[in-house]
């Protein structure tokens, strides 16, 4: 046997005849010179998965030939390529029963030459049948003898000859058992805790621990159970249970001449339902005395047993002592961290053993065998720790593994297209590391864990991050159940796994085109828009530096000396300042509010400097805030936190509705003030209170807020009418002089005049600005206007001449129709006088050029407004609302009709009571001028039908009060024919809402999405509930897609386009698009390739366009029964059923299109007898909703 052992030495080689030459050897040829006698010829390893290929890998070293074993489910593992030769085993059988085919096993071998069989571990590895088997058809068997597996798999006789030999075990019933009572009388005399155990069991099944004599019967009945189900012998024993016990097992070799030794010791104390999670080797918690006695004692059981080949002394340790459990008589998963501290190929050992070879001839003499620092072992499985460790199943997408000094992998089905089937354990790999002391050991195993990038299916990865850094853990005093017992583990920090999402976005992209609502066509650029250069407004020759934020601005001022010495200061300010709104208002107007943060980031530096004098910049709130989620699926807040970050000097300036704040509708009264001193702690300087109907009661509780949050509180008079036309007698100069001192007497910091509409007139302006002026002269004025008439800029300067302190502006690029006036012409016009803004003209158009960038950029939301519109005095339409609603009269097939919803919208303010309109009254506005259009109805048509109609949500709403009270009251008696017999509010609507329950709400969102939901989140979903969701499942789907640029957020990239995405600081994607499936016709599928990093990386999408199904949705009739859609919408909810009696008014579906809602009502009373719509369905108007057998 020496010389066999002796032909394992035998190099290979080192230089072997040229490529070229004759005789070249091959790689099985090269393996073959270093090949022993016949025993070690040729080995069949009776197992699958990591443990196949570790035993092959060993194999091969010892120049053997292998052979693997597959079922028909695993004939694509990796372990049959690996092997030299590979066979179908077990046909016809089930995945687990084609490894357990004994006689199949070892035709396999008997027919291809095998000389030897390696159980690995697991499926036969303990069936003394198998083993003998092996040996009676003349072949070796890897392992120990079938009589010692038989023997030491009875766990009563396991435990009967450690006693007999002196080796303590835990306190338990002399053998095993059957009945309950003869178990009742060990817990008698021993008490509880007990655990009860299979006799003939392991892994786990047939275990129970009973606390309590209440629940030790059932217990006991199901342990026997399962023992009987699982192992053909429901016989148990039971053993008191220790606390807190630590799982402790010596690693030994045996070989044929009763020669033992033990490889040191292994703690395996984490384990989840006796299954072990986490192993570490040596055990760093018990002392020199105890190591030796156990090791000593291992040695001992095995010596008697005359133990052959590896296998595993187990052991429970406490403070009291060590207790035998049972030997495990095979190789075991962990035995890689044995390997790794005593540098010991445990598998090589095994294979030479069976062989014939001592341990002396391996030179594995108790003496020679030493441990050298400390190796931990984790096993990463496809299970999901959130979700009890449900094993997960699918096609791994990405696998990137990691690696280094003193990592060690042992693999199966790693690799980036391997399917995990459910047939099989959920192993995925085994990653060992090795490291001087425990704790270089622990921190290399975070370090690989983290290096390990696997998608597609779940991982155990967060949950061994939580072990490996608990205090426990890091101290090594873990027990058996420290899992169970340890529910913080459960706070899982998962993987944002940011890259495939951006992929799985892209490649969605690419094959179906954008989904961003009311993007007509691609961006109109497709190049990366270049930041100008600024030049120095002391020495224009010189260009400023602007790698970093400025730092000096009107902010300095709030921050040093509060609101009140910011307002006074700006008084005191000799010419007139500008705010830029840009970055709200005016793309909010032109663009359909459709601005990304990125790109207002991207020149926000330049714009610090550029604009270091301008008093603000309006960037949040209104519409920008639900749009950002429902549209552009970002977070306000963070647009917030960003842009303050990058503009510290210059003070930023919010929209806000009153008591609506940013929504559309009441909140309770708390959410107010919540909102206000979040926005404030996130960075917002300035509050522009408005109400839309100028309801004082619901400005009150805005300006409080504000002014309780610590920020300036600017309140806005929002202007109608013309002050100059003295025909005009709702809104006169007197009207705005007293609700302009009602605003003052709240204590506010500005006065702004909010000229939604851009119908202040120079003329108006003049008188309207210098009466505001004489009568409060202390109070800065700031006044706002929209360029829909042309006449803004003329307008502005006019206010400034009459006493105006700031007036504001936009871009030159995203100014004048409905937007802004241009800053360029208003600063320069304002330079000419004593009224300069402080703004240097060279820095407004090099700003310019990117923003003329920019909005090339984003023609897809063009609402194609080419020039000025005076009707816009006639109309009196916002212009935020103009190209909103010129769009939205798109999408609700009125997009030939603008002349119709002009004229109907002149009849709608009317009928409302001529109010004031802005957001969101002038909403009430629109959707009453569309509903007359769409069903081709004057003013008098509603004045007369008005107790039958089913007006938009919105309209029912604003005439109950919800709003609040519109100057001058409602109209009578259309509001009560409106109402009918809805809630009647003639007061602040919010005034008695029940508080907002945050802790509570926060507690409900925890659990939905996870422990990232912050207090901003909450106020998202309190203002807008069904949006947030949406934005929720939309991030969790595709990631935060803001940092996405956006000619790639909005439009397809071309294949070898290259994208370069800096998802945070210093770390930036390079993504290119590679190749393009065709479709598959049986699943509709597309194959989209990608390179992430130079990574090939593969994404599935679905082709929506691949198979289209033509649906014709069949019209209402004149009948009365016959109800039809009244616009085009979704149905957002069905309310009746096909038989069900109805009465005329009943509701019948809610339908929704571009934020407006309806009730459908029906116009009869009857029987339903048929209903042609679910929710979710895309109709058109006049579609057949329900039919109605009138009575």
């Amino acid at each position: 046997m020496a010389d066999s052992v002796h032909t394992l030495r035998t190099p290979v080689p080192s230089r072997p005849a040229s490529p070229g030459a004759a005789g070249t050897p091959s790689i099985a040829g090269l393996r073959r010179l270093g090949r022993g006698p016949a025993p070690l010829r040729k080995i069949l390893i009776a197992n699958r998965g990591e443990i196949a290929i570790r035993i092959i890998r060993t194999a091969h070293e010892l120049g053997m030939t292998t052979v693997s074993i597959h079922s028909a489910e695993d004939r694509f593992s990796a372990h049959r390529t690996k092997a030299d030769e590979s066979y179908v085993v077990g046909e016809g059988m089930t995945p687990v029963a084609a490894y357990l085919a004994q006689d199949d096993i070892i035709r396999i071998a008997l027919e291809h030459g095998v000389s030897m069989i390696h159980p690995g571990y697991g499926f036969l590895s303990e069936n003394a049948e198998f083993a003998k088997k092996v040996e009676a058809a003349g072949m070796l068997f890897v392992g120990p003898q079938p009589s010692v597996i038989d023997g030491l798999g009875d766990k009563i006789k396991a435990r009967e000859l450690a006693i007999s030999i002196g080796v303590p075990v835990v306190p338990g019933t002399p053998g095993a058992i059957s009945s309950y009572e003869e178990g009742a009388e060990f817990v008698e005399k021993h008490g509880f805790p007990v655990i009860i155990k299979a006799s003939m069991g392991g892994g786990g099944r047939g275990m129970r621990v009973v606390k309590e004599q209440k629940d030790f019967k059932e217990a006991f009945a199901m342990a026997t159970s399962e023992a009987k189900t699982a192992f053909g012998d429901g016989t148990v024993f039971v053993e008191r249970f220790l606390y807190k016990p630590r799982h402790i097992e010596a690693q030994l070799l045996g070989d044929s001449q009763g020669n033992v030794v033990h490889l040191f010791e292994r703690d395996c104390s984490v384990q989840r339902r006796h299954q072990k999670v986490v192993e570490l080797a040596p055990a760093g918690s018990i002392s020199e005395e105890l190591r030796a006695t156990l090791l000593a004692d291992a040695v001992k059981i095995a010596k008697a047993v005359k133990y052959r080949n590896a296998g595993t002394c187990e052991f429970l340790v406490d403070d009291k002592g060590h207790y035998f459990i049972e030997i495990n008589p095979r190789v075991q998963v962990e035995h890689t961290i044995t390997e790794e501290i005593t540098g010991i190929d445990i598998i090589a050992a095994q294979i030479q053993i069976a062989a014939g070879a001592t341990l002396p001839e391996l030179g594995l003499t108790q003496d020679t065998i030493t441990k050298r620092g400390y190796s931990i072992q984790c096993r990463i499985t496809t299970e999901d720790p959130a979700n009890g460790f449900q094993p997960d199943t699918g096609k791994i997408e990405v696998y990137r593994s990691a690696g280094g000094n003193g990592v060690r992998l042992d693999a199966s089905s790693g690799f980036a297209g391997a399917q995990i089937t459910p047939h099989y354990d959920s192993l995925l790999v085994k990653c060992t590391v090795r490291g001087a002391t425990f704790e270089i050991a622990r921190r290399k195993m975070l370090r690989a864990l983290v290096e390990f990038r696997i998608r597609g299916v779940k991982t155990n990865i967060p949950f061994l991050f939580r072990v490996l850094s608990h205090p426990v853990f890091v101290g090594q005093e873990t027990w058996t159940t420290f899992i169970d017992d340890t529910p913080e583990l459960f706070q899982l920090v998962t993987s944002q796994n940011r890259a495939q999402k951006f992929l799985a976005y892209l490649g969605d992209l690419v094959v179906n085109g954008s989904t961003i609502k009311g993007q007509v066509g691609e961006p109109g650029l497709h190049e990366e828009i270049p930041i100008p250069t600024l030049v120095d407004p002391e020495d224009e020759s010189k260009t400023l530096d602007t790698s970093a934020p400025c730092q000096t601005g009107w902010r300095n001022i709030i921050q040093k000396e509060g609101p009140e010495g910011f307002a006074k200061a700006v008084r005191a300010y000799p010419g007139c300042l500008i705010m830029d709104t840009t970055w709200r208002d005016a793309h909010q107007s032109l663009l359909a509010t459709r601005l990304r943060t990125i790109d207002m980031a991207n020149i926000a530096k330049e714009t610090s400097h550029a604009l270091q004098n301008a008093y603000a910049l309006e960037c949040w709130g209104g519409a920008t805030f639900d749009v950002a989620m429902r549209f552009l699926y970002e977070d306000p807040w963070e647009r917030l936190r960003t842009l303050r970050a990058l503009v510290p000097n210059i003070p930023l300036q919010a929209l806000v509705r009153g008591a609506n704040a940013v929504g559309y509708t009441s909140y309770p009264d708390n959410a107010i003030y919540e909102f206000s001193a979040r926005a404030v702690e996130n960075g917002l300087d300035i509050f522009r209170v408005f109400d839309s109907l100028n309801y004082i009661d619901n400005m009150r509780l805005g300006i409080d807020a504000a002014k309780k949050a610590g920020g300036v509180v600017e309140a806005a008079i929002c202007y109608s009418g013309d002050v100059a036309n003295p025909k005009k007698t709702k809104y006169t100069l007197e009207y705005y002089l007293n609700f302009a001192q009602e605003l003052v007497d709240c204590g506010i910091h500005v006065l702004a005049i909010k000229d939604m509409a851009g119908l202040l007139k120079p003329e108006a302006a003049t008188i309207l600005v210098g009466a505001l002026r004489a009568k409060f002269p202390d109070m800065p004025i700031h006044v706002h206007s929209h360029d829909t008439a042309g006449i803004s800029a003329a307008s502005m300067i006019a206010c400034a001449a009459a006493g105006a302190d700031v007036v504001d502006v936009a871009i030159d690029a995203l100014s004048g129709t409905t937007a802004q006036p241009s800053m360029g012409a208003v600063c320069s016009a304002l330079e000419q006088t004593n009224l300069g803004t402080g703004i240097s003209h060279k820095n407004i158009q090099a700003l310019n050029l990117y923003w003329s960038s920019v909005r090339q950029l984003y023609t897809c939301f063009e609402a194609n407004v080419r020039s000025s519109d005076s009707g816009v005095f006639d109309h009196e339409m916002p212009g935020g609302q103009y190209t909103n609603l010129m769009f939205q009269s798109q999408q609700l097939g009125l997009a030939g009709q603008w002349k119709e919803v002009v004229k109907s919208y002149i009849d709608a303010n009317i009928l409302c009571g001529d109010i004031v309109k802005v957001t969101p009254s002038s909403k009430v506005v629109g959707d009453f001028a569309q509903f007359l259009v769409a069903n081709k109805l004057s003013r008098q048509d509603v004045i007369d039908q008005a107790d039958k109609l089913d007006f938009p949500n919105s309209v029912v709403e604003f005439f109950q009060g919800y709003l609040g009270q519109p100057v001058g009251g409602f109209p009578e008696p259309l509001r009560s024919k409106i109402i009918r017999d809805k809630k009647r509010i003639d007061e602040r609507p919010g005034k008695d809402m029940e508080p907002y329950a945050f802790e509570k709400v926060r507690k409900e969102l925890t659990e939905k999405y996870g422990t990232t939901i912050t207090s901003t989140d909450v106020l998202s979903y309190c203002m807008y509930p069904k949006v947030f969701e949406e934005f929720k499942e939309w991030t969790t789907k595709y990631g935060d897609l803001s940092v996405l640029p956006t000619r790639f957020f909005l439009g397809k990239p071309k294949v070898g386009e290259e994208i370069h995405i800096a998802i945070e600081k210093g770390k930036t994607l390079i993504v290119k698009l590679v190749a393009i499936s065709p479709v598959n016709v049986e699943t509709g599928i597309r194959d989209i390739l990608f390179e992430l990093n130079g990574e090939l990386r593969a994404v599935q999408v679905e082709d929506k366009n691949a198979a289209i199904e033509t649906v014709r949705r069949e019209k209402a009739t004149s009948e009365p029964g016959s109800i039809g859609s009244p616009m085009s919408a979704v149905v957002v909810e069905v309310r009746v059923h096909e038989g069900q009696d109805i009465k005329a008014g009943d509701p019948i579906c809610v339908l929704s299109a571009m934020k407006m809602e309806q009730i459908v009502s029906s116009p009869v009373s009857g029987k339903v007898s048929r209903v042609t719509v679910t929710e979710g369905d895309s109709i058109a108007q006049g579609d057949l909703v329900v039919v109605v057998q009138h009575s």
